[in-house]
């Protein structure tokens, strides 16, 4: 019991001792995994794989920094974002061409630690990153989409950020442990034409903040 107590003593007193600071921040989201798009138009006849076109997104938030001891420093975060990729596919039962769109509406907690290289002018951090997804069924012309992708997923983050004065510059990379698959089902009766969409995200960001 002592040994916990002063533990909690020794936390108390580092985060008291600890510098923090707020700011909001903005990303630019520039999606680089291919994701993959099968039409599956009936069961004789073989999927027709296509790459879908990658569309540029965006995240805002808020950005909490912790100076810890040394040149250590812990970044808890959160973001709405906002980003897509979308094809553009034949009808099964008619000439006529649909483009339909995965869109990414998610909530991201990144939880990172960092370290300062050349004090505020430059550091690098690292650590996961949980998003809550807000995609819902979505109607394109004909088709439904019905989405799989779990509510919460897990990922990593890792890049560099420098503030000169209160504005803060930052270039990071975010990878995934977990795919994102989706169904596109065209609701014309008589059609059994399926789009299956499939992708595991990876996007670099590029950010302006202004710390408070």
């Amino acid at each position: 019991m002592k040994k916990w107590i002063s533990a909690a003593f020794i936390g108390l007193s580092i985060m008291a001792s600890a510098q923090i600071s707020l700011a909001g921040k903005a990303n630019v989201l520039i999606p680089t995994s291919s994701a993959s798009w099968k039409n599956l138009k009936t069961a004789a006849t073989n999927a027709v794989e296509q790459k879908g076109k990658n569309i540029t997104g965006f995240n805002v938030g808020l950005s909490l920094k912790i100076d810890l001891p040394s040149s250590l420093f812990l970044m808890p975060e959160i973001y709405y974002t906002n980003f897509s990729n979308e094809v553009t596919v034949q009808n099964d039962a008619s000439s006529e061409q649909t483009t339909i769109k995965a869109k990414n509406n998610r909530v991201d907690i990144p939880v990172l630690i960092g370290t300062n290289i050349l004090g505020n002018l430059l550091s690098a951090y690292v650590g996961p990153v949980g998003s809550f997804n807000l995609a819902k069924d979505d109607n394109f012309d004909n088709f439904v989409q019905k989405v799989n992708t779990k509510s919460f997923t897990l990922g990593y983050q890792l890049g560099l950020q420098s503030e000169i004065s209160k504005v803060i510059i930052s270039a990071r990379y975010e990878g995934a442990f977990s795919k994102d698959q989706r169904k596109f089902i065209n609701n014309i009766a008589g059609s059994n034409q399926e789009i299956n969409y499939d992708n595991r995200s990876s996007l670099f960001l590029l950010g302006l903040g202004y710390k408070f």
